[in-house]
Parts: structure tokens; sequence; C-alpha cells
């Protein structure tokens, strides 16, 4: 239906993947840790709108353009590590604040920008514009009359999988921050943890060779 194929092994895949932990995974457990379950299922929104744009982007092509241009796919990719950089490094030097309702840190966010924030972490990672070039076609049919809707309707499914599972991952990580809250050292360091996988992820991601 739709030239899509073996949409039931794309399902599975999906799940696979989302199981994997990476930066999207990072941003939700970091939001959900500093703020709780509202934020991190804002962030889960946002990096599942990331991979609508990821799926647009491969449908008219732009993906393949930044891939096969290396000055771009560099731009992209330094750009991406800087950001993810920069978030770890908020969440390693916001001080933390007194009183329970703020136990934890200081750094805390609009769910607008949290939205922004985790939407850009996705746009921005290289190695989804790749994954959703070599990923998406295998399930569309060559001979499909509608390609790009069958590009369209994969990203969207994609999108929805992920939103399912990244809101498990922000409610259970919200949770377990909520319980910590009563200790203020632990939630912070949870926070400091986070942010420094963040860093790693971001070092490795610019200084990757691919």
């Amino acid at each position: 239906m739709f030239g899509i194929s073996n949409f039931g092994l794309f399902l599975v895949a999906v799940l696979l993947l989302n199981a994997t932990p990476g930066p999207d995974t990072a941003y939700i457990v970091g939001r959900s840790i500093a703020q709780g379950r509202a934020a991190g299922l804002m962030s889960a929104l946002g990096i599942s709108v990331g991979c609508c744009v990821h799926a647009l982007a491969s449908a008219v092509g732009l993906s393949a353009i930044l891939a096969a241009s290396a000055t771009a796919f560099m731009f992209i990719k330094l750009a991406g590590g800087a950001y993810l950089v920069y978030l770890g490094l908020r969440m390693l030097l916001a001080k933390q604040t007194a009183g329970p309702a703020a136990a934890g840190s200081g750094d805390l966010r609009s769910l607008k920008t949290i939205f922004l924030q985790a939407m850009l972490t996705n746009v921005l990672n290289p190695k989804v514009i790749l994954f959703f070039l070599a990923f998406i076609p295998q399930f569309v049919r060559t001979d499909a009359p509608q390609k790009t809707l069958a590009f369209l309707l994969l990203g969207v499914a994609f999108a929805a999988i992920s939103m399912c599972w990244n809101s498990g991952t922000a409610f259970l990580a919200g949770t377990l921050a909520r319980r910590a809250g009563r200790s203020p050292r632990v939630r912070l360091w949870l926070e400091r943890t986070v942010g420094a996988t963040f860093v790693a992820l971001g070092a490795k991601l610019a200084l990757s060779k691919t």
C-alpha cells in the first residue's frame, strides 16, 4: 500500500533503533530530571518533529544533497557537535538552587525552549540524516507510483513510534527524578552525569570521520 513494503519489519526495526541510547535520549532524560515529566514529554515531541523534518528533507532530496557535499556535511556535523557540547556545559555549570521546589538545578527552561532545543538536537545530528537516507529507502518499492508519499508516511510512522518510546523514557526519568528530589545532591549528580554525557557525545560527533 502506498508503495511501502515490509512495513512490519520497519516497525520492529524502528523500535530497536529507538531502544539504542543517543543524544535524543540524553536530552529527554536530562530535561526530565531537571524539570519533570512535562519537560520530558515536550522534549519527546520536539525530537519527533525533528524526525518529521528529516523525513521531509529525505523525500525532497535535501538530505541527499547534504550527504553528497563534504563541506555541507562537515558544517552540519560540527554545528551539531558544538550544540550538544553547549547543552552539556549548561547542565554541568548550572548552579544548585535552594528550596524543595527548585531542588537540583537552576537551569530551568520554558517548554517552548525545550521543544526547540530538542528539535535542533535531532535536526543537527548528521548521523540521523544518513540514517534516513539509508534506512527509509529499503521499505519503499522501486515501482512505487508515489515515492515521495511513501517516504513521508514512513517518516511520520517513525516519528510516531519515537514519540511513544521517548514519552515512556520521559515518564520513567521524571518519576525517578521526583523520588530523588528529596535529595538535591542526588538530583544534581544525575544532571551533572547527563551533562557530561552530552559533552562526550558532542565531542564524539564533531571529531568522527563519518
